[in-house]
């Protein structure tokens, strides 16, 4: 962020918008520009994948971004390990730590949306069924001020009781994680330090947990992937 040095002082803030659709990129832009234009001017860049966004971002002739606003689910860049609008936030912290990142998403899982305020702890987190012009602009003017915006879906689900969330630990996570690349049972206890009877026993309990019966290791990391238990 910047202030112009004229009589009628401007503030000149850096924005980037990374979603894979070219209208919504434009909703977005449109509800920016009306945002005190008298007060503010902003500086719009865009990006429509993950490799197009780490490019601008990695560029060192890029202007530091005061506000992101991010898709979750996007076109990955493989090549960089960056799959999502989450790997990119995590991105943002390296090259441009006082960035404000604004996470937009279509998850409604509560799992999903805790693991995203715990990993990534966004200074906006917008479901996108809740998005209309006015709560952009809102969210936006939250943000902005230093505060942090959750939109309504968002807040139900923190506030909504936890007596049903399923919460595993980190050996759970880590066999989901080599089961997900399709490391063999007995390989994983060289990455895990504990016995192949208690990584079998973690496994049946997993399954119980997500009430598979009967499915195979496949079955089991699609439904943990779909509780939001693993990315």
């Amino acid at each position: 962020m910047t202030i112009d040095s004229t009589a009628d002082i401007i503030i000149k803030n850096n924005i980037l918008i990374v979603d894979d659709h070219p209208f919504i990129i434009e909703g977005y832009k449109n509800a920016i520009t009306r945002y005190h234009p008298e007060q503010y001017h902003f500086y719009i860049d865009q990006a429509k994948d993950c490799q197009s966004a780490y490019n601008i971002i990695t560029n060192p002739d890029t202007p530091v971004f005061d506000i992101a606003f991010l898709d979750i689910s996007m076109p990955p860049y493989a090549e960089k390990n960056i799959y999502s609008g989450e790997d990119l936030a995590k991105l943002l912290s390296q090259y441009m730590p006082n960035c404000k990142v604004i996470l937009l998403t279509m998850f409604t899982e509560l799992l999903n949306i805790k693991t995203i305020i715990n990993t990534i702890n966004p200074s906006g987190l917008v479901i996108k069924n809740d998005l209309t012009f006015d709560e952009l602009l809102f969210a936006f003017d939250k943000v902005l001020k230093n505060n942090k915006y959750y939109s309504e879906s968002v807040l139900k689900m923190l506030n909504q009781s936890e007596e049903n969330t399923i919460q595993i630990d980190q050996f759970d996570k880590q066999i989901l994680f080599h089961l997900s690349k399709g490391t063999k049972l007995n390989d994983i206890t060289q990455y895990i330090p504990i016995s192949l009877v208690a990584i079998e026993r973690r496994k049946l309990n997993l399954k119980e947990l997500l009430k598979i019966e009967g499915g195979s290791d496949i079955d089991l990391v699609r439904e943990a992937k779909n509780k939001g238990l693993l990315f």
